[in-house]
This record gives structure tokens, C-alpha cells and sequence, in this order.
């Protein structure tokens, strides 16, 4: 094996580098926690390159102690890169002018704000919000991504109060955020799972929703439905499940778009939706019903 001296050494020098870049981005990742309500997208973006350059770091650091030869370092950058590119619009989510009017946006809106618009625009953007049917809907890329799942079981539905994040103190069905590199099925089963204890076996969709909310925060969800299900029904730290008979369904204390397409798919049917809220009162909608996608 060839002494230490011998070999290249750019694994070694590559290091410090990698080690003070992954810093960099960890810090800047926490300045953007400030304004977690307008960036919460580009603060994942942030987070996860992070996480590519640490792995960089750590391949280099793995040849540097094994004595291994530095031109491994040229498959492990291929991949790294690879996958960035791939990836590159949820890895560098900045745009640098506003997509709307062209013009240049600040530094502030640049690296904290998902929305690529102008203050000008924004605030026309707002009025436009307060009606589905003015809303630019064919640019419109949701902040989130999220799954409801609904079990039916003996004429019952398997309903939460949920305790954290959106729709705190409300009635609704387990669900939650679609994770990076996930799909909307296993993230409505997973979600389920996590919440009520309760596993849904072959959940189906029926609902395709779209959610605008005049705070500048956005939503996608899909929503599913199963009468198979397993598991022992657990109260969780983000939700208190029960059955509850679907002829006593609490829509009083639901979202209220719910009522509008939740029956519908109850029935069979399967929902496309388009809401506009202010906080929690919807402002205007649009849906349309049609039969199951097969």
C-alpha cells in the first residue's frame, strides 16, 4: 500500500472546506427560521443541501483514513451532483426577479420568501386571492403538500381532534405533509399510523384539493379513503382519534370546505377542489364531482 506521502491528498484538503460550507448553510439556515411563515420551503432547501455537502465531507474523510485512492472522490461527487441537479428546483428554490412583473426582487425576498413576487405584485396578488375564480391557477405551486386518509368501518369514520400545526382545535381526518421523496399513498398511510395507531390497508384516493390562503401559505392535498384497516386506536402527541358514525359527522367543528366534498366522496364519488381562506373562513370556492378515477 502506498505511504501517506505518496498518495494524493485531495481528500484530505477537501475537508476543512466541506466541514465550514455545511456551517455556512447551517447558519444561514437558521436566520431563515425567522421567517419560517413566508419560507418554510426554502428553509427544507437549505437544510437538506446541507445535508449533501456534510455527505461529501464525509466520503472524503472516509478515503482520507483508509488510505484509499482519491479518485473514488469522482464517482461519490457524481452521484452527490447528480442528485442536485435532479433535484435542483427544490435544492435552489431562489429566484432572482419576480415572476410576475420582472423586476429584480430584494435580498430579503430572495432568500426567505417561497413567493417570487415584488412587494407591488404581492399586494395585487392579494387582492386577486380573495376570489377562486380571478386566482392565477395554471402558475400556482402549492408552499406544501399534504394527504388526509379517512377509515370507514360499520357505518363509522375514523375522525381526530387534532392538537398541532394547521387546523389546531379542529375536527378532521388523520393526515399530514407529504415528506421529500415520498408519495401521497405512503404518506396517508404513515401519517395515519403516526396519529391514531390505526394502519389503512389499500387506501384509495378521491379527493384532489387546492388551498390559498390570503397569508401568502398555500396547500395541496390529497385525500383518501379505506374501509380495510389494522391496529389498536392510540391517542397521539398530535391528535386525539375516535370513531364517530357518519350520520353524526361533526361539521360545526371542521374546516368548513369540508361539508362541500366530503360527503361526496363518502358516497363514492371522487372531489376536485379549489378553496380561498382568510386564517380559517373560507372566502370562495370551487369543486367538482365526478366518478372515481379508475
Amino acid at each position: 500500500m502506498s505511504s501517506y506521502n505518496e498518495r494524493m491528498i485531495i481528500a484530505n484538503k477537501l475537508q476543512t472546506p466541506l466541514i465550514f460550507i455545511t456551517a455556512a448553510i447551517l447558519i444561514f439556515n437558521m436566520t431563515q427560521r425567522r421567517h419560517i411563515e413566508h419560507g418554510q420551503k426554502k428553509r427544507f432547501a437549505s437544510l437538506f443541501l446541507a445535508g449533501i455537502v456534510l455527505l461529501m465531507y464525509l466520503f472524503a474523510a472516509l478515503i482520507d483514513r483508509l488510505f484509499l485512492n482519491d479518485y473514488l472522490l469522482i464517482p461519490a461527487a457524481v452521484i452527490l451532483i447528480s442528485a442536485i441537479i435532479i433535484k435542483r428546483n427544490f435544492f435552489f428554490p431562489y429566484k432572482f426577479r419576480c415572476t410576475s412583473c420582472g423586476k429584480k426582487l430584494s435580498i430579503k425576498k430572495i432568500l426567505y420568501y417561497d413567493e417570487p413576487v415584488c412587494t407591488g405584485c404581492s399586494e395585487k396578488l392579494e387582492n386577486q386571492v380573495l376570489h377562486v375564480d380571478s386566482y392565477e391557477w395554471d402558475f400556482w405551486e402549492p408552499t406544501e403538500k399534504a394527504v388526509l386518509c379517512f377509515v370507514i368501518d360499520n357505518n363509522q369514520i375514523l375522525l381526530i381532534h387534532k392538537k398541532t400545526g394547521l387546523g389546531a382545535g379542529k375536527i378532521n381526518g388523520p393526515g399530514g405533509r407529504i415528506d421529500p421523496g415520498e408519495t401521497p399513498l405512503k404518506a396517508a398511510i404513515r401519517e395515519t399510523t403516526e396519529e391514531t395507531g390505526i394502519t389503512p390497508i389499500n387506501p384509495v384516493q378521491r379527493a384532489d384539493l387546492s388551498f390559498v390562503f390570503t397569508n401568502g401559505y398555500s396547500l395541496h392535498g390529497s385525500a383518501f379513503i379505506t374501509e380495510k384497516w389494522q391496529g389498536t386506536l392510540t391517542e397521539t402527541d398530535e391528535a386525539n382519534p375516535f370513531w364517530c358514525p357518519l350520520e353524526e359527522m361533526p361539521w360545526d367543528q371542521m374546516w368548513e370546505d369540508d361539508p362541500l366534498w366530503l360527503p361526496k366522496v363518502l358516497d363514492g364519488k371522487y372531489a376536485s377542489g379549489r378553496f380561498i381562506f382568510d386564517e380559517d373562513a373560507m372566502l370562495s370556492h370551487w369543486i367538482k364531482i365526478s366518478d372515481p378515477k379508475k
